[in-house]
């Protein structure tokens, strides 16, 4: 779980740095066995009111986004190699994933609004790669879209990427090649551009750290399968001496790529079968997924989010997936503060969000009830693991100073109901 600590004694992040996710601890399931004997916090309206955060009739970007840097302009620069490896979702299942950096989720990058990055992919994977920056204002060449905006990245093969980081909030990147089993198989990461001026949700809200959850599915079959497939052709590219050429022309034909409209109905009169007609592949089997992560794990595997008594700490949701979720807090409400990055026209106190493919969500969740709780998908399939529950998209608020007040427990982790 990607973790901020916003003291001042926290390390800073540094040019062509890779961002480590934070440990992957075990959240233990834990079953209360005494109330606390101090009295409960209560549920704080903001510190400040609330800001005027935005203008609903506009959405202009703050910079030109075909802005070019300027001499002595700060670039920060950040190195991104994709690989397959494998990955362990929970003890005992494994598979291969393409890895940004050999990690899943990918580094995160962390930048204030109107800096510079520049991003150099790599590819050391046998398939073809892009970055798409969901939800920054860029440049139509640095979209990352294959075949529209650019060509994929092929094997042995790089990309640099450069823009200008716009607009503030919670932002994620992507492969956006073949997004179904590239997003699904690892290739996503959380992008996050802080304000470069006042933090309005630190002025309402002041917080001391702050988690970054990435959400998201997987359906092992069809991931397994089709990485197999990748693997074997990881083979065939060492025979093709690593020819991108090659390559590409092996997948153009296998994908259907075609310059327009025109051409591909042409190829289809004929006798071109495009890949989603049942009479080329059969039926085609639907992905069902059966195990659903928080930043690449399932539960007990997920990392708890931490907090105080009396304390603020902002968790920023990612729709990382293809299905919606919908996140419970036990024992709290919660304040909604911004979605897909911008703050909202007035904080909205909940205790359930839902969580849609490619938004994002702020939530601030103050310390106000001492003690271990759970805050999941409230979709009963999501908390499974391969169909068993408990599992899936859970995990735990765990109150660091809970014993302080009275609280007992004991620890249990519970893998099957």
């Amino acid at each position: 779980m990607a973790k901020n600590d916003l003291s001042e004694s926290a390390p800073k992040i540094a040019r062509r740095q890779v961002l480590q996710l934070g440990g992957m601890g075990l959240s233990a399931g834990l079953i209360g066995r005494a109330l606390a004997q101090g009295t409960q916090g209560s549920m704080d309206e903001p510190a400040t009111p609330w800001p005027a955060a935005f203008d609903p009739r506009g959405t202009a970007p703050t910079f030109p986004p075909r802005e070019r840097p300027k001499p002595g302009d700060k670039i920060h620069v950040y190195d991104i190699d994709v690989t397959i490896g494998i990955h362990e979702i929970v003890p005992g299942v494994q598979a291969h994933m393409f890895l940004f950096n050999k990690t899943y989720p990918g580094p995160e990058i962390r930048v204030k609004e109107g800096d510079w990055v520049q991003v150099n992919l790599k590819n050391s994977s046998p398939e073809f790669h892009t970055i798409h920056w969901h939800g920054i204002m860029l440049p139509m060449e640095m979209d990352g879209v294959p075949l529209g905006t650019q060509w994929p990245v092929g094997p042995d093969q790089e990309f640099r990427y450069l823009w200008k980081a716009q607009p503030t909030g919670t932002h994620f990147y992507h492969c956006h090649v073949m997004t179904t089993l590239h997003q699904q198989a690892g290739l996503i990461g959380s992008l996050i551009v802080e304000p470069s001026g006042p933090d309005l949700v630190q002025q309402a809200f002041p917080y001391t750290r702050e988690y970054t959850l990435i959400l998201s599915e997987l359906d092992t079959n069809f991931v397994r399968d089709m990485m197999s497939e990748m693997v074997e052709m990881g083979v065939q590219m060492e025979r093709m001496n690593h020819s991108p050429s090659m390559m590409r022309e092996m997948n153009g034909r296998m994908m259907g790529w075609f310059k327009n409209k025109d051409e591909f109905v042409k190829a289809v009169k004929d006798g071109y079968i495009p890949p989603y007609l049942a009479a080329r592949t059969g039926t085609a089997r639907p992905i069902t997924p059966n195990y659903f992560m928080i930043n690449g794990k399932s539960y007990p595997m997920t990392d708890p989010v931490m907090i105080r008594r009396g304390e603020n700490i902002r968790v920023r949701l990612i729709g990382g997936g293809f299905m919606p979720h919908f996140m419970h807090l036990h024992g709290h409400d919660f304040w909604h503060v911004c979605q897909d990055g911008s703050p909202l026209a007035s904080p909205v106190r909940m205790n359930t969000i839902p969580i849609f493919p490619g938004t994002t969500s702020d939530i601030v969740i103050q310390g106000t009830n001492p003690g271990f709780w759970h805050f999941h998908d409230h979709s009963d399939l999501a908390t499974t693991n391969n169909g068993q529950h408990p599992g899936g998209m859970m995990t735990m608020l765990m109150y660091e100073d809970a014993r302080e007040a009275g609280i007992k427990w004991e620890e249990v982790i519970a893998i099957s109901s």
